[in-house]
């Protein structure tokens, strides 16, 4: 396995626009302080771009 990606939601969602919100709910993100470890890959890259102002990464080394 690469490495991986601690992602915790730090932000609500309320009052943040559609394609946000499914882009958090696409990572697994569901609540505020709920973290999630995915693959680092560039399509996990691209989502968290969309949505790091709500977001907090940490990089995991296997």
């Amino acid at each position: 396995m690469g490495k991986m990606l601690k992602i915790k939601m730090i932000k609500s969602e309320i009052g943040r626009p559609e394609k946000q919100r499914k882009v958090l709910r696409g990572m697994g993100l569901k609540k505020v302080n709920a973290s999630v470890t995915l693959a680092d890959t560039p399509e996990i890259r691209g989502m968290i771009d969309k949505v790091i102002h709500l977001v907090a990464v940490e990089e995991i080394k296997e």
